[in-house]
């Protein structure tokens, strides 16, 4: 077998959401005003369920990590696409390239089991109120929660093992706004179908599994709410549930789109919006939800604007749902 000479690829190219120049001033505000949102929408629930008794609780102990999760989720993305919008050429090195994607695979599977965590959560307070408090106790949610950041550790680690095996020796241009693995695989130089296939696994196992365990848990919680006699018990219940329900349903179907579908279709501009928006949008929408849907945060915050909280250290309430 002969020597092959080929110069390898150092930086790679960003053709970005569009080549029209005149759209890009505006994609950049739009974006800088969403990534703000973000920001913002996620550190005050952060803050605002740090500081109120109200909220210490596992619900939103979980709640806290997310939005911790999704400003790092945004920041990994969304920081250089406003840097390309306005630069000439929108280039990225190797290294930040693969970089880049290692942080977000690992968030994004993070993520998938941080919901799972947030479900099991809401099915224990639902299906097993009175042994709510035995079970959701802050040593397990502590577990639960660092069990979901080392499984997207592992699951990003596996993936870039593999895909840094192999030789990029030209073209660099990722059509795309930034390295994402099934783009990227694209513009390597060799076979990549063993890397589909274990980034498709991988997927299965950090998005498909945890989505079927939450997708059952709410079939369990959905039972048991219809057997809660009063009206006012249930509409709890189903408000306890719908934020939750509507982020999964957000965060896990583009994610399907994305890493769940034959080795041979892709879709450039479909692909661009699908991950656009869960890693730009969804970030911004998910503190929205949990504010707008959610009765206790809202009361927290007209307390904290409204006066000063006596914070007298860090305790642990349960509040289960009563049948």
């Amino acid at each position: 077998m002969g020597t092959r000479n080929f110069t390898a690829v150092v930086e790679f190219i960003f053709l970005g959401l569009t080549s029209r120049q005149d759209m890009q001033i505006l994609l950049f505000i739009v974006f800088l005003s969403c990534y703000i949102v973000s920001l913002l929408g996620n550190m005050l629930i952060i803050w605002i369920s740090n500081i109120n008794p109200r909220l210490f609780t596992p619900m939103y102990f979980f709640l806290r990590n997310l939005s911790f999760l999704d400003i790092c989720y945004t920041s990994c993305v969304v920081p250089k696409m406003l840097i390309n919008f306005l630069a000439v050429k929108k280039t990225i090195s190797r290294t930040g390239c693969v970089t880049q994607m290692f942080i977000h695979m690992s968030l994004g599977g993070t993520e998938c089991y941080l919901l799972l965590s947030m479900a099991y959560d809401r099915y224990v307070a639902i299906c097993s109120p009175l042994h709510y408090a035995n079970i959701m106790h802050p040593i397990l949610c502590i577990k639960m929660a660092a069990g979901s950041w080392v499984a997207g550790l592992i699951n990003s680690i596996v993936n870039c093992v593999y895909i840094l095996q192999l030789p990029f020796c030209g073209p660099n241009v990722v059509n795309h706004f930034f390295c994402e693995a099934p783009t990227l695989l694209e513009l390597a130089c060799t076979d990549t179908s063993l890397h589909r296939t274990v980034l498709f696994f991988c997927a299965i196992v950090v998005a498909v599994l945890p989505f079927f365990v939450i997708f059952f848990t709410y079939i369990n919680i959905i039972s048991n709410i219809m057997k809660i006699r009063t009206t006012k018990g249930r509409q709890k219940a189903v408000s306890t549930c719908a934020s939750h329900v509507i982020v999964v349903v957000l965060f896990f179907g583009t994610i399907f789109f994305m890493y769940l579908r034959p080795g041979t279709v892709h879709v450039t501009n479909q692909d661009k919006m699908a991950t656009l928006f869960y890693s730009a949008i969804t970030p911004m929408l998910n503190p929205l939800i949990y504010t707008l849907r959610n009765k206790d945060v809202k009361l927290s915050l007209k307390e904290t604007t409204g006066k000063k909280i006596q914070y007298n250290g860090y305790h642990w309430c349960c509040q289960p749902m009563q049948k």
